[in-house]
């Protein structure tokens, strides 16, 4: 007996024992929580590394912290998010961003946070647009595109991003994914709500094509001027891209083609008899091709203007006008 009242004395001394210890850890993981729930809206630091600790010690002290353990954990995410988005208020350099943001999307993604990782998702996204963009500036063509792409990967749908990757390709004159990008760009957009984008994004491409087929007609390779002209004309129609086609098809001998868009150009040109010169230089050679002589050279008597004057006179001559 003497034993058994000795030995159950001793296990109320642990018992007890124990319930001082456990009962001094959670006061410090309430210490901490307080600390943190004090610290959340001017330091999210501080609160991040209160609560982070407040996870920490629960862990170890068991069931009697697991409540507070839950609290800190439901707003781990929301301040790792808030400080991702203060480095992007306080304009801090991008990579830190985008450090911040991955931060805050693992956090979420650790507690099962979906809205948090929805916002850190957007704040990364929005790290990777400033980090494009910045390499964009310095001309540093590669690391924009990656980029670019990064963030793509995130927000497919991220039109912006698009069109900057458009630009580029336009830079390094790279005509294939130029024309890729820009028709994905266009395909993004709502051609109700974005028409300023549309008519923007547009111009730039048939701008771009309209030049390339000049270039190559210039250096006498009709059938690629024409396959750039093509492209060209997929953006819209244009008085300029008009005459290039008229200009290309009278050189292949197509008379009936270069008279429809030299015409075509023609009734797009609003200006004086200087700016129509070159339309009626090109409507005159199509019909002189075909064999229309007094056509021809009532076109040519209305291009003698600026630098189609002397070669309008000329054929003029050669078709013997009145």
């Amino acid at each position: 007996m003497k034993i058994m009242r000795k030995s159950t004395w001793i296990l109320l001394f642990f018992a007890f024992i124990g319930t001082t210890i456990y009962a001094q850890d959670r006061n410090e993981v309430i210490k901490y929580y307080n600390d943190g729930a004090k610290a959340m809206q001017t330091d999210p630091k501080a609160a991040i590394a209160a609560f982070e600790n407040v996870v920490t010690l629960s862990d170890k002290v068991g069931e009697t912290a697991a409540d507070l353990k839950q609290k800190a954990v439901q707003v781990l995410p929301g301040l790792y998010v808030k400080l991702a988005s203060a480095a992007i208020t306080e304009k801090k350099p991008a990579p830190e961003i985008i450090k911040a943001a991955r931060t805050a999307g693992a956090v979420a993604e650790k507690y099962g946070n979906a809205t948090g990782k929805t916002n850190a998702e957007k704040l990364l996204v929005q790290g990777y647009y400033m980090m494009g963009t910045e390499f964009f500036t310095k001309k540093d063509y590669d690391n924009a595109l990656k980029a670019f792409d990064s963030l793509l990967v995130i927000n497919p749908g991220y039109a912006a991003a698009i069109y900057n990757k458009a630009l580029i390709y336009r830079s390094q004159n790279n005509a294939a994914s130029f024309e890729q990008t820009i028709d994905s760009y266009l395909g993004k957009l709502d051609t109700l709500k974005d028409t300023d984008k549309v008519k923007q994004a547009s111009a730039l491409a048939l701008e771009y094509f309209r030049a390339a087929g000049s270039q190559a007609n210039q250096a006498n390779k009709p059938d690629e001027a024409l396959a750039l002209l093509n492209k060209s004309a997929k953006y819209g129609d244009d008085k300029d891209l008009f005459y290039y086609f008229a200009d290309v098809y009278n050189k292949k001998k197509n008379f009936d083609s270069g008279a429809e868009y030299a015409q075509k150009g023609l009734a797009l040109e609003t200006g004086a008899a200087e700016a129509k010169a070159k339309f009626y230089f090109q409507l005159g050679l199509a019909q002189s091709g075909k064999g229309q002589t007094a056509e021809a050279c009532a076109s040519f008597k209305n291009a003698m203007y600026g630098p189609f004057a002397e070669p309008s006179k000329a054929q003029r001559t050669i078709l013997k006008c009145q």
